[in-house]
């Protein structure tokens, strides 16, 4: 008999409650740490839900209920997984306005940052929700008389999810749904700034959606008690971990000393050169730049952070680009208007002004700035700037923007690739072959030509190089990241043994 429950859709569903409870087991119930995580609205300070931390004992108990859900679960038709998978993407649908809201109200988005994400978390669901067809073994040639050789394509067991704060809603569940769709479950530890958007929305959505309880388990809690545990623990057979480099070191350290070495994927900090080359459409680059480094206040790890530009084309460049910067509003998220809103903590605020500090005390010039009102930060743009300065070096994640001058392709390339990180990148020209050749020339995961940095794909393989991660998410690499492959013979004669 299925497990998967049989369930309606709302035309206009009631808005979800029950926020302020771990979900673990199918069940929704308060964390027993003793202490509460407050989350609140960056923008406005107003606590939207205090929520009851979990205690080792929470985690044990999300994991064990997870492994033990997970051994029916696999063996589940294709076709069933797939459903539930693709009423998770249609309730997502049918909720677009509540999700946004919760996205304006606990990440500071601006509206369209929110509609983005929504998009983006919507299609990986839609995408995942074909994986159970696609997860294919293989017949493999054999020499040996009379024997078969198959490979096999499995599931994982439980897969331990850490996602950030900056794109919780999508970057937790473009690990959720493929691993569930693959018949993996799942233990979600979303960052504490980002609670419901990154792991009690989703276990809503899933819940019904109609999935079996124990699949998909979400743990709020204090890193001290729960942060190195949820790597250590020995039920989950891979950590997914999305966030600073500094922290996915000690993820990765983690995963390989525990008793039972983990898989890992890393999606870690980025440094993204936009290089703009001497025959750019400037206009269009201007627009791309502009985008590219000041979505979502620049707290994306794909932001374009250095902005570098042909010395033949710089001046104009420059000017353009700061009279595009100037028309930006930025304040309330919840205003359509506003393009750059809150950051997302006094804590981030304090490292953006040190940052500010940076930038003057190495020389760069300063062409765009402003005071902060609360925690949003004004668009600022600086010039001058060096690329071997700390300032130029930082994943700044902010609305801060650094254009560096450069002469020729050659020290252009030279200069995008000078950094630790190799996750996104950009190119402007209008040769499209120039282009190409300049893009495979860039150390980093993913180069997109004429298009700023922030840029992903159900479909494509999202990942970085260097100091910016390992592994792949989208499509068939992430279908390959949630398997193994389980090599099977057959002997079908008595062969020779050598004795």
């Amino acid at each position: 008999m299925s497990s998967v429950k049989s369930v309606s859709i709302a035309a206009v569903p009631r808005p979800y409650e029950g926020f302020s409870d771990q979900y673990i087991s199918g069940r929704w119930r308060a964390g027993k740490f003793g202490t509460a995580l407050i989350d609140t609205d960056p923008y406005t300070s107003n606590t939207l839900v205090e929520i009851p931390n979990a205690d080792a004992s929470d985690l044990d108990e999300a994991y064990r209920a997870a492994a033990h859900a997970q051994r029916l679960w696999a063996a589940t038709a294709p076709h069933e997984r797939a459903q539930v998978i693709a009423r998770a993407a249609e309730i997502m649908k049918a909720r677009h306005d509540e999700m946004l809201d919760w996205l304006i109200s606990e990440t500071g988005s601006t509206r369209a940052k929110a509609e983005i994400e929504w998009h983006f978390a919507v299609g990986i669901t839609a995408e995942a929700a074909t994986f159970p067809h696609r997860a294919e073994g293989r017949l493999l040639p054999s020499d040996a008389p009379g024997k078969e050789s198959r490979a096999y394509r499995q599931p994982l067991g439980v897969v331990g999810v850490i996602s950030p704060w900056n794109f919780p809603l999508y970057l937790t569940q473009r690990s959720v749904a493929p691993a569930l769709a693959l018949g993996n479950a799942v233990v979600i530890k979303p960052a504490g700034e980002t609670p419901v958007t990154g792991g009690l929305l989703l276990a809503k959505i899933f819940e019904e959606a109609g999935l079996p309880a124990g699949l998909l388990n979400v743990v709020i809690g204090q890193v001290e008690e729960i942060g190195d545990a949820f790597t250590l623990h020995p039920v989950p057979r891979m950590i997914s971990f999305t966030g600073s480099t500094r922290i996915g070191r000690r993820v990765g350290s983690l995963a390989m000393t525990a008793p039972q070495i983990k898989r890992v994927a890393l999606e870690l900090g980025g440094n993204a050169p936009l290089v703009v080359l001497d025959d750019a459409d400037l206009e269009h680059a201007v627009r791309s730049a502009v985008v590219g480094r000041f979505l979502h206040q620049g707290q994306i790890c794909m932001s374009s952070n250095r902005i570098i530009v042909d010395a033949k084309v710089h001046d104009a460049f420059v000017e353009r680009f700061v009279a595009h910067v100037r028309t930006l509003k930025y304040g309330d998220p919840r205003d359509p208007a506003v393009s750059i809103g809150p950051v997302i903590s006094q804590k981030q605020l304090t490292a953006h002004f040190a940052t500010l500090k940076l930038a003057h005390d190495t020389g760069a010039k300063q062409l765009l700035g402003g005071e902060a009102q609360g925690l949003v930060l004004p668009p600022h743009v600086f010039v001058n700037v060096k690329n071997d300065s700390v300032f130029a070096q930082s994943e700044m994640f902010g609305p801060i923007a650094p254009i560096i001058k450069v002469s020729g392709d050659e020290e252009a390339l030279r200069v995008a690739n000078e950094t630790e990180f190799g996750l996104s990148s950009a190119v402007f020209t209008q040769d499209q072959e120039r282009g190409v050749r300049f893009a495979l020339g860039i150390e980093a995961g993913m180069t997109h030509i004429n298009d700023h940095s922030v840029d992903d794909s159900r479909s494509g393989p999202f990942g970085g190089e260097k100091n910016s991660g390992l592994g792949r998410f989208g499509g068939e690499w992430i279908l390959h990241e949630l398997t193994r492959d389980h090599w099977v013979t057959i002997q079908q004669n008595k062969g020779p043994y050598p004795f």
